[in-house]
């Protein structure tokens, strides 16, 4: 916001015009993250659930797209919900045969929660325009500047998660 202010009134020369990149840039990561989320949401609505079990259904999809399943706390953590609003979110989404939830791990305490095999072909129908268009775009780019966007976007993420674990840990700013 500040960058804002500083470009619209004239002072700092050249920095202006870097300020008010950094300014339509932060404007480009908002509404992508609201697409996202109205994405999610319409996905929500189009197998009948509520917007915070279909973002969990999501991250459950993502998590075994990438190799690496969620447990319940992973889950917990990633949706920011406590541990008991958690294990209701997942009886919710297993009574509707969206997930299952797995002992794949030596130690038996270990759940791991996977998506049903109903539910991905809907997922992979529901998000394979997404998908599609998604990579689309970004060939118009080089593996080169891909890379650079990917430590961009590592950097800001890890500021957002410092922020939050720090700073923002109770809720709101420390003051």
């Amino acid at each position: 916001m500040a960058n804002a202010d500083a470009a619209a009134d004239g002072n700092g020369g050249g920095g202006d015009d870097d300020a008010t990149r950094v300014d339509h840039l932060m404007d480009g990561l908002r509404a992508f993250g609201a697409n996202y989320t109205e994405f999610t949401r319409r996905f929500a609505t189009w197998l009948g659930l509520h917007s915070t079990d279909a973002a969990a259904l999501v991250e459950i999809l993502y998590a075994e797209d990438q190799g690496t399943p969620l447990s319940p706390a992973r889950l917990s953590e990633r949706v920011s919900l406590s541990s008991g609003a958690t294990a209701i979110l997942l009886k919710r989404l297993e009574q509707a045969g969206h997930i299952v939830r797995t002992r794949e791990s030596t130690d038996r305490r270990v759940v791991t929660l996977r998506s049903s095999p109903d539910i991905r072909p809907r997922a992979e129908a529901f998000f394979g325009p997404y998908a599609e268009r998604m990579a689309e775009a970004m060939s118009a780019y080089s593996p080169q500047e891909i890379q650079r966007f990917e430590d961009f976007i590592g950097r800001l993420r890890s500021t957002m998660d410092a922020l939050l674990a720090d700073e923002y840990r109770d809720g709101g700013p420390a003051v």
